[in-house]
């Protein structure tokens, strides 16, 4: 094993959070090295084309609110691409027993909207400042052990609005709607200011040269050091210097460290001494959706821009048209939280694509399963229920180690944003600790 001190602090991970915090740490003063498991850097976001088209693979749209993110955009002069999602001219929703039919897209998607506006009805008491999440004390306390699934059977919908809704809510908690927290999900939508023209923002806009492009200039800026293919498995604080063991036996030390890799990675990673009882308790619940595919499919058949949602727990959903392509075939994407969904296999996202949308015939496809991605192991972040209980605590350093993620924001959690949040406050307090 070899040491290495030409840098003065070591930044694992570089995805958004990651590259966010080297970049800061720069800005102080401090030489950082990043250490990324991956030939890439990007972390859950991942710019790639499809036949021509440029797709992502993870995160890749951005709200107007979500500021922090759209000042990185206006500091390297990415442009945003707005409107980017065609209307859905027709829907294919849930009716019960497994079946699915057709509706006005118009009509299905405003109903959806509707219903969403019922569920989220009084959250601007529970989170009168949606950016400090505690702000509201005992009251968001008192809600925040409750489920999404444990919210709708509070409101007693009508079935089909029941079943409607709760593909959506479920969709963004992993797939069932018993394991997203209820605050979670209506601190977005206070975020997103509270109302249905927000909401629908967050998937509103996208960079004109995708997620990529910008995870790169923030780590330009960074002028870091950056070894990709080195995953991390051990980390050490002797309480004078962190030292940091990858997985070819290699040791780099410095006198402080940010660990930048999702939280659902902190359980690969031997911490020593081991992590504060709340980083083991989420560690042990997961934070990330711990299943999830984003799949793009090239199609082709006589139907207009679409938006397809199946019921809670199935295999793909949503799936909807992300671009009508010059020759009439469109360009789909969807999402799949569930545990069975392969896609490295064609046969079985052809039988699945042909259950959802038989009229459309599949010409080609593309995925990537961030469940079964070792460095990411699921994809976004939605607090589970009782874990905003523990985000305090989530986001102080243990001894001369900082943490950084999506899952540990104060604002947008599961975005972003929120990575880049945690950026900035991981390197504030990276850098008290390497002066100290």
């Amino acid at each position: 094993m070899t040491a290495d001190r030409e840098f003065d602090a070591i930044v694992i991970g570089a995805g958004f959070a990651g590259v966010t915090a080297a970049r800061e740490l720069n800005a102080r003063g401090l030489r950082p090295l990043v250490l990324e498991a991956r030939h890439r850097i990007g972390g859950r976001t991942w710019t790639d084309t499809f036949d021509g088209v440029m797709i992502e693979y993870g995160g890749g749209w951005f709200s107007p609110r979500q500021e922090l993110a759209v000042k990185e955009l206006g500091r390297y002069g990415i442009p945003l691409v707005k409107d980017v999602l065609p209307v859905p001219e027709w829907a294919v929703f849930p009716t019960g027993d497994g079946k699915l039919e057709s509706f006005d897209g118009g009509e299905a998607l405003g109903r959806l909207g509707e219903l969403l506006t019922v569920v989220f009805e009084g959250s601007d008491e529970l989170l009168p400042d949606p950016h400090d999440p505690l702000a509201a004390g005992e009251r968001i306390r008192a809600v925040a052990g409750r489920s999404l699934r444990e919210h709708l059977d509070g409101l007693e919908l009508a079935p089909r609005d029941d079943k409607w809704i709760n593909t959506l809510v479920a969709g963004f908690s992993g797939g069932y709607s018993k394991n997203g927290a209820y605050e979670a999900l209506a601190q977005w939508w206070q975020l997103a200011g509270g109302e249905l023209a927000g909401w629908i923002t967050i998937e509103g806009q996208a960079p004109a040269s995708g997620m990529s492009a910008l995870a790169q200039e923030i780590l330009n800026d960074a002028q870091a050091r950056l070894h990709l293919n080195t995953p991390v498995t051990r980390i050490a604080d002797d309480g004078r210097l962190v030292h940091v063991t990858t997985v070819s036996g290699k040791r780099f030390s410095a006198p402080v460290a940010v660990v930048a890799t999702p939280t659902n990675v902190w359980r690969t990673i031997d911490f020593e001494p081991g992590l504060p009882a709340a980083h083991t308790e989420v560690v042990a619940q997961g934070i990330s959706v711990p299943h999830s595919s984003r799949v793009w499919f090239r199609v082709r058949g006589d139907f207009g821009p679409v938006h397809v949602r199946d019921d809670e727990g199935g295999l793909l959903t949503p799936m909807f048209t992300h671009a009508v392509l010059d020759d009439g075939e469109q360009l789909l994407t969807g999402y799949s939280q569930h545990p069975d969904f392969d896609p490295s296999r064609p046969d079985h996202v052809r039988d699945l694509l042909a259950r959802l949308l038989p009229q459309a015939e599949l010409v080609s496809y593309k995925a990537h399963d961030w469940g079964r991605d070792p460095y990411a192991l699921g994809g976004w972040a939605l607090r589970r229920p009782g874990q905003l209980l523990r985000l305090p605590e989530l986001q102080q350093p243990h001894g001369r180690i900082a943490f950084a993620n999506d899952g540990i924001a104060s604002g947008w959690h599961g975005f972003v944003d929120g990575a880049i949040e945690t950026g900035f406050r991981a390197a504030e307090q990276a850098a008290v600790i390497a002066s100290g």
